[in-house]
């Protein structure tokens, strides 16, 4: 999903949104880029890094090519490289918010790969990116999302501090309902107040526009079985973003929750699979063929229930649910 991302370690997850950046290659740098974003765009990072470094040698002031590199790095989980290609984006073209958002993004998940002493350092380095951008474009919702959770989410140690994030949501609400109604929403979730979380969280989906917004609040409700929640997201998405494969995944969920549709709600979870790229706020694979697997215990088809929950375990050697459930149809 818009996959959550710590900063300091076990304390703080803070979810931030790709935005729209400025183009600024020309020439042979073009090519390169636009190899580079259709490698990206089909999930081969290995493949899109190989190509935008090969086009970084030759467009050395090209911001844009480092942005999709510090993007196809982050995917690749490979932090370092991350920073190092959004730090020099940021270098050639210091007053474009997107840059510093995607510096602070790669910051905040170095830092809850590193011990506490180096995470609290990163963690501050997090939250000034994220200010900076904001300062360079008041509009940049991403980011004001990135800054608020970081604030309900973080220590007074690492500068956060609900207190803070409470004009910022005033400010973001004044703008876009939809985004402060999310806003809010998130940081009481950051507290452990899911009834007001889950209110708030209504809210924005009537007015919502962004998708990767919608969709975690479908990752939310995904990992509680809410059903008409889900039902909610998926229409909502859908609205936002009609080609977005992951309304259509959300959907399915509500359908096997509900236990309603198992023909419609695995086509669409296999539709999903085959179409989905491999990214960070979509529902990985493990999670798809979990869901399968649910559905088909559902339906007491032990055996193919027992192959997608397998699966699931392969791609995801962590899934407990994936664990549980074979545990469970193997005693039965």
């Amino acid at each position: 999903m818009v996959s959550s991302w710590g900063v300091v370690p076990a304390v703080l997850a803070v979810f931030v949104f790709c935005g729209a950046v400025r183009a600024q290659a020309s020439g042979a740098g073009e090519s390169g880029l636009e190899a580079g974003r259709q490698a990206y765009e089909a999930s081969e990072y290995d493949k899109a890094v190989h190509i935008l470094e090969d086009a970084a040698e030759k467009n050395s002031n090209d911001a844009e090519i480092q942005l999709l590199l510090a993007k196809s790095h982050f995917e690749l989980r490979e932090f370092d490289a991350a920073i190092g290609s959004a730090a020099r984006a940021v270098a050639i073209a210091p007053d474009n918010s997107v840059y510093h958002e995607w510096l602070g993004r790669s910051y905040g998940e170095k830092a809850s790969k590193s011990s506490w002493f180096s995470a609290l350092s990163l963690a501050k380095r997090t939250k000034e990116e994220f200010e900076t951008a904001i300062r360079l474009d008041k509009k940049n919702f991403a980011a004001r999302q990135a800054l608020i959770e970081y604030d309900c989410a973080a220590p007074g140690i690492a500068g956060g501090g609900e207190e803070k994030a409470e004009p910022h949501i005033k400010e973001l609400a004044a703008m876009d309902a939809g985004e402060g109604h999310y806003a809010a929403g998130n940081c009481r979730r950051q507290k452990k107040d899911y009834a007001v979380a889950e209110a708030e969280f209504d809210k924005a989906l009537e007015t919502a526009k962004a998708p990767d917004l919608i969709f975690d609040i479908g990752d939310y409700a995904l990992r509680r079985n809410q059903a008409e929640r889900l039902m909610a997201v998926a229409e909502a998405g859908k609205k936002a973003a009609p080609s977005d494969v992951r309304a259509k995944f959300y959907r399915a969920a509500a359908l096997i929750v509900k236990k309603e549709e198992p023909q419609e709600a695995e086509n669409l979870v296999r539709e999903y699979l085959k179409t989905a790229p491999k990214r960070t706020g979509y529902p990985h694979p493990a999670v798809a063929h979990d869901w399968l697997g649910r559905l088909f215990e559902n339906q007491d088809r032990r055996d193919a229930a027992k192959a997608e929950y397998e699966t699931s375990l392969q791609l995801d050697p962590k899934n407990k649910n994936a664990q549980e459930a074979l545990k469970r149809l193997r005693k039965n």
